[in-house]
């Protein structure tokens, strides 16, 4: 059974009762990420993300670290572009001790000083390692220049600079107006009783400042078809292209689920079919829609050797010109169907998969979107739909790309992508 409330002061909970798992999770999901963050604070939603972890008045570092672990339990945080998530999984009648630290943790962190200068240091070398790992660093390089000038733009981490210079006492005031209970949506789900939770969690929060952060959040403009390289000293081209996608608001938001499943998204994928299994010009090649409440774009990823760009782009030129003219064919909307449906079924059977769905629900549409919703919106995708979908996303003028490579090699992947597509 799942039930939802707002509390007295303006949190969001909703709770589903799983009665044969033994085990329980709870997520909450603070409207806060990096898009929010003006230049001073870049990478400053991350950052306190990590500080919630170093201690409160009653719990040091490594009590947190105990108390879960000894209950067996699992405890973690992300942050996003427009959100950031702490959560904990553990058996059922840990729950509530659970959520007594995640809370702790929330609204009293210490963020001492010497805490922060630590965690400074913790997160430089994160993004260091980004910096080192190409194949994931292409994608916030597109999204860079795609979002330019605006907070979505900006690296989730912050960079070395934003880290390594933020001022603490503005830290402290954005963690501050952002972590209240009005800008928190809460999920719990797995072997609980509701309304126990919802009694727990009235009383729990009823001292917080209920008042809504104000959070300057400006509609982002995607920039104009560009070409973006960046020199490094790696053995592999990284490229990703992409054009204007969907907001997660969209009504196409599920005729574009179908679309980059059967062109990108898995093994029997069109592009991994021809570029790997046929071609061999990739190890890893797919494709990606990235979905956010006023913007989004539709990506597509290949890492491959320099002697293999010149096949690689006319191999993808003429795949998008067949799936755009070609359509698609009933039975792989079909697959893509069953895949989803399949998808959705299993993921029900973690009590984690199912508080995750519940959060990001009520999240984004402020209401709770069912298994059975999804899989019936799913099941009303066409071959037409899904051809008139791309037929819009997919035209060459639109296309921007972004690649990091051998300085020597860079100058190859301009010309094929002036041949195919964009500026030409």
């Amino acid at each position: 059974m799942i039930n939802s409330w707002e509390c007295s002061n303006g949190a969001k909970l909703v709770v589903e009762d799983i009665d044969y798992l033994r085990s329980a999770a709870v997520g909450v999901y603070i409207k806060v990420g990096s898009r929010h963050e003006n230049p001073g604070l870049m990478g400053a939603s991350h950052l306190i993300e990590h500080m919630l972890f170093k201690g409160t008045p009653s719990l040091t570092a490594c009590d947190i670290a105990e108390k879960l672990e000894g209950m067996g339990g699992q405890l973690n945080a992300y942050t996003g572009k427009e959100y950031t998530c702490v959560y904990a999984r553990t058996l059922d009648e840990d729950i509530f001790e659970a959520m007594d630290i995640v809370f702790d943790m929330l609204f009293n962190s210490c963020m001492s000083p010497q805490d922060l200068d630590t965690e400074r240091e913790v997160v430089m070398e994160e993004i260091n390692t980004y910096e080192d790992t190409p194949d994931e660093l292409i994608h916030d390089v597109f999204a860079r220049q795609y979002w330019a000038g605006h907070p979505m733009g900006n690296p989730i981490l912050g960079s070395l600079e934003s880290v390594g210079n933020m001022d603490r006492e503005a830290m402290i005031t954005y963690y501050r107006s952002c972590y209240v209970p009005a800008n928190m949506v809460i999920a719990v789900a797995g072997n609980v009783d509701n309304l126990k939770v919802r009694d727990y969690l009235e009383d729990k929060l009823k001292d917080r400042n209920g008042s809504v952060c104000g959070l300057a959040d400006t509609k982002p403009v995607e920039n104009s078809p560009f070409i973006t390289l960046v020199p490094k000293e790696v053995e592999q081209i990284q490229i990703c292209l992409g054009v204007p996608g969907l907001s997660y608001l969209d009504d196409e938001r599920y005729t574009q689920t179908v679309l980059n499943s059967i062109l990108g998204a898995g093994m029997s994928s069109r592009l991994f079919q021809k570029l790997r299994e046929e071609l061999g010009l990739a190890y890893s090649v797919y494709s990606y829609p990235a979905t956010y409440s006023d913007t989004g774009l539709f990506s597509m990823y290949i890492g491959t050797s320099r002697s293999k760009v010149a096949q690689f782009c006319a191999v993808l030129n003429e795949e998008i010109e067949r799936f755009v003219v070609q359509g698609v064919t009933a039975d792989e909307i079909l697959r893509t169907q069953k895949l989803t449906k399949s998808s959705i079924a299993m993921s029900l059977e973690s009590a984690m998969n199912r508080m995750t769905r519940l959060g990001k629900s009520m999240m984004m549409y402020d209401r709770i979107i069912s298994p059975e919703e999804v899989i019936a919106k799913i099941s009303q995708v066409t071959p037409e739909m899904v051809q008139e979908l791309a037929a819009r996303l997919l035209r060459p003028e639109l296309f921007a790309i972004a690649a990091i490579g051998d300085e020597r090699a860079l100058p190859l992947v301009e010309t094929e992508y002036k041949k195919w597509w964009g500026h030409k």
